[in-house]
């Protein structure tokens, strides 16, 4: 802990160096990309897309899950994807799943989590089941096919629907791997990630 208090000690002299940079911050933001990914402390999406403060509006969800819209009362998610598209017009969702993910391989594998009730509650919402190979431990396959489940999942939100239907809002599946730092997009024509 202690290295991250002394970098955060020493951040606002260095922001004092480039007093234009963080004073535009306080007139608002704008992003153009809602980021959503895995909550995975490996996984950083400004290192990986080299955004720069007020470039990426994110949402971090354990197994980067996108629970159903309808559920029966709103959601932290929910609120997140609507406010991004209606509030802030993000003109880009990107869902970004990463390599040894430990919620995609627990779901493949069918582990038991009774012991973390949260969790498995949770989960739950990524049906349905994603398919890949259980004995790979990077559950590339995995993942892959957890990406697009919650790219459809998305389609089914009414701010989201809208977007794509009135052509201001494009939708990405990626996969990180965090063993490599490459990393892999969707392409819909074939229906393979290709590398970026």
């Amino acid at each position: 802990m202690q290295p991250l208090i002394d970098h955060a000690r020493s951040f606002r002299q260095r922001s004092t160096e480039r007093p234009e940079e963080f004073a535009r911050l306080a007139q608002g933001q704008s992003p153009q990309v809602l980021f959503i990914t895995c909550s995975d402390s490996r996984v950083v999406p400004a290192l990986i897309t080299g955004a720069r403060p007020g470039q990426l509006f994110e949402l971090r969800t354990a197994g980067n899950i996108v629970p159903p819209y309808a559920s029966p009362q709103p959601t932290s998610e929910a609120a997140t994807v609507e406010y991004a598209v209606d509030v802030l017009g993000v003109t880009d969702i990107v869902v970004c799943g990463h390599s040894h993910c430990g919620a995609v391989g627990a779901l493949v594998r069918g582990d038991d989590l009774t012991a973390v009730p949260a969790v498995r509650d949770w989960l739950a919402h990524s049906t349905p089941r994603p398919e890949g190979a259980v004995e790979d431990p990077s559950v590339a396959e995995g993942v892959k096919n957890h990406v697009l489940t919650q790219l459809l999942r998305l389609r089914s939100y009414p701010c989201v629907e809208r977007g794509l239907d009135e052509g201001h809002l494009r939708l990405h599946g990626w996969f990180y791997e965090v063993h490599t730092g490459a990393v892999l997009a969707h392409d819909s024509s074939s229906d393979t990630f290709q590398t970026l």
